[in-house]
């Protein structure tokens, strides 16, 4: 996605955005818009920013992943993701790093 689409991460959209796609969980995932769903249960350890700026996205597990680690870029390891419980990723673009917000 070109930095010029950054509206399909806007946490305000109206119907001319894609709807939220489904990725196949795998160790990269390339989310193109402001929530996504991820199928399967491969553990997420890289996620390939859409835009280069600061951005949030939301994951939403389709099936229970095990813990995502920071062997790629996400700063904090996540305990193991619920089903359809939804994650929510800043991105620090100084460092190239998602940062999970987790419930405790």
């Amino acid at each position: 996605m070109s930095d010029l689409l950054f509206q399909n991460l806007s946490t305000v959209q109206s119907n001319k955005q894609p709807q939220p796609p489904t990725i196949a969980s795998a160790t990269t995932i390339a989310p193109t818009s402001f929530i996504s769903f991820v199928s399967s249960t491969t553990p997420v350890t890289t996620i390939t920013p859409p835009v280069t700026g600061a951005h949030m996205l939301v994951l939403i597990p389709t099936a229970a992943l095990p813990a995502m680690t920071t062997t790629g870029n996400i700063a904090v390891v996540t305990t193991t993701a619920t089903a359809n419980v939804p994650i929510l990723f800043f991105y620090n673009p100084i460092n190239g790093k998602y940062y999970p917000l987790q419930n405790s």
